[in-house]
């Protein structure tokens, strides 16, 4: 009874949400401070592969291997054209830049001697862009680890990796952390660990042989030991900037973690209990430890000793490890109870969750994203119910269309516009259901980073699908930069401008962009 009253309130409060959805609104009416910026990763714009002492990561030799269509080799060139691509960030707007640093170009063989070139390229970029006011946000390790990490010892599944990725983090901290407030460590291990360690379609591309032929592998352990480790490592560097850096630096130190938003197939008890237990799975995997020092009951009850345990200290240490949290949400997927795949005689992460889960992409023709801004308030609403609303900031957030199609993009405008007004409404808004029985403060986020700021190399799919603001003409030798209806928008709500859906339409009619390509305009 009390589950079904549960269920028909957060249905309420699901439909006064949709209802208050801003559909007007500037960047004014957030609360000071609150930073708008978009984001990239190292392998996915800045190219220059072999150049400069770099040497590969686990996701080159993922690309290479053709797991996907085409390679970072060049990406987008912004190891070369970062002032070319700091100069449109400040011309859009851009309180921040979010983008990762790679570990294999700063120090090559992942241990040991810094290479000065690397050193040379991260000063020159985060001065670049302190220079034009925007704040650098850096993350330390985005799907992209060493390879030679990976060959000596195995990677992110061998506890030697702690080590290795504080002594990694020390040099960032010591060469950057004068102008870095901003650290994010991992980028969505959650993410990192079901997509290369249980189903195979990332680097390091490990699995279990019957789950996707993979060669090497442990799919229903493989995913569990990653992300411990990575919190291990989280926690250590989180300690080591607390003892020798915060002090004088004054910076922050965070993690972020995937999450789709999540509804009930149906409304069914059942249904909403696998709702609950899939964001133990999905988000608690991650959040659970860092808030309370310990994995989510189901988790334990489910994987038994498949999942590694912390000891005393341990705990203690990755407990309160994150100054801040970082989400990464695109769209909404909906939970089915499943118990019989606990019956599975080889469990994968999924399995052990006991759900199966449906994609609403009715929009399957071109792979767009519904529009469907519900879902990142629930996840926003989640950690604020569950994890005593942290500090948090969007780190992705964007509509994905094919990269060769018009510059009117106004699919990605109508997605930004929807999903930043309902961000307002998670930060201001109290709903009040029930005569104040039920309500809601404010989500403590902080800021909003859009994905992607160019059309960059994708982890999945390469250069077949599009992000960005501007269109980067792959067709040019000099990879010229174009932008797209959203950077134009995106740019006047910066600016102050109050934009609404009939301005959204005004800006699309009279959008003309410069012709580039053969015809695409």
């Amino acid at each position: 009874m009390m589950l079904r009253l549960s269920f028909l309130l957060m249905y309420l409060l699901n439909l006064a949400t949709s209802a208050l959805t801003a559909v007007e609104y500037t960047k004014n009416d957030f609360p000071p401070g609150f930073l708008f910026g978009a984001s990239t990763s190292a392998y996915q714009v800045e190219g220059a592969a072999n150049e400069d002492g770099r040497t590969p990561s686990i996701w080159d030799t993922f690309a290479h291997a053709g797991n996907v269509h085409g390679t970072g080799d060049i990406a987008c060139d912004g190891y070369h054209k970062y002032k070319e691509d700091v100069k449109l960030m400040a011309d859009t707007g851009l309180d921040a830049y979010r983008f990762s640093i790679s570990w294999s170009r700063l120090i090559p063989n992942g241990r040991g001697p810094v290479n000065p070139k690397g050193l040379q390229y991260y000063n020159n970029l985060i001065n670049e862009l302190i220079s034009y006011g925007i704040q650098p946000h850096v993350t330390l390790h985005h799907f992209d680890l060493p390879q030679a990490l990976e060959d000596e010892y195995g990677g992110w599944i061998n506890r030697t990796i702690v080590k290795d990725f504080t002594a990694y983090a020390d040099v960032c901290f010591r060469q950057f952390g004068d102008r870095v407030s901003y650290w994010t460590t991992v980028n969505e291990p959650n993410a990192f660990a079901n997509l290369g360690y249980d189903y195979g379609i990332a680097p390091p591309q490990r699995c279990s042989s019957s789950i996707n032929h993979c060669s090497r592998g442990n799919s229903s352990t493989e995913p569990y030991i990653t992300v411990h480790h990575v919190l291990l490592a989280h926690a250590s560097v989180a300690r080591l900037y607390r003892k020798k850096y915060q002090d004088k630096q004054r910076g922050y130190i965070g993690v972020n973690i995937f999450a789709f938003g999540l509804l009930p197939l149906t409304n069914s008890t059942e249904d909403a209990v696998a709702t609950q237990r899939y964001y133990d799975f999905l988000i608690g995997w991650m959040a659970n430890p860092l808030v309370y020092g310990d994995y989510p009951k189901i988790m334990k009850q489910n994987v038994g000793s498949r999942l590694p345990a912390f000891s005393d200290r341990e705990s203690k240490q990755v407990k309160g490890s994150a100054d801040f949290l970082g989400v990464i949400n695109y769209y909404i997927v909906y939970i089915k109870d499943n118990p019989n795949s606990l019956n599975q005689k080889l469990r994968d992460w999924n399995a052990d969750s006991a759900t199966e889960i449906f994609f609403n992409l009715d929009t399957a023709s071109s792979n767009e994203f519904p529009i469907q801004p519900l879902g990142l308030q629930r996840v926003l609403e989640h950690f604020k119910q569950v994890y005593g609303n942290p500090p948090m900031y969007i780190h992705e957030n964007g509509q994905n269309t094919p990269r060769r199609s018009s510059l009117k993009d106004i699919s990605r405008v109508k997605y930004l516009h929807a999903y930043i007004g309902s961000v307002l409404d998670a930060v201001s808004v109290c709903f009040c259901i029930l005569e104040k029985k039920m309500g809601r403060n404010g989500s403590n986020t902080r800021g909003y980073f859009m994905w992607s700021f160019l059309d960059v190399f994708e982890l999945m799919d390469g250069y077949e699908s599009s992000y960005g603001l501007y269109y980067v003409d792959r067709d040019d030798p000099e990879l010229k930069r174009y932008p797209k209806l959203s950077a134009h928008w995106y740019s006047q709500f910066l600016k102050g401008r109050s934009l609404s859906s009939d301005e959204d339409f005004a800006l699309e009619k009279n959008f003309s962009g410069p012709s580039y390509g053969h015809d695409y305009q």
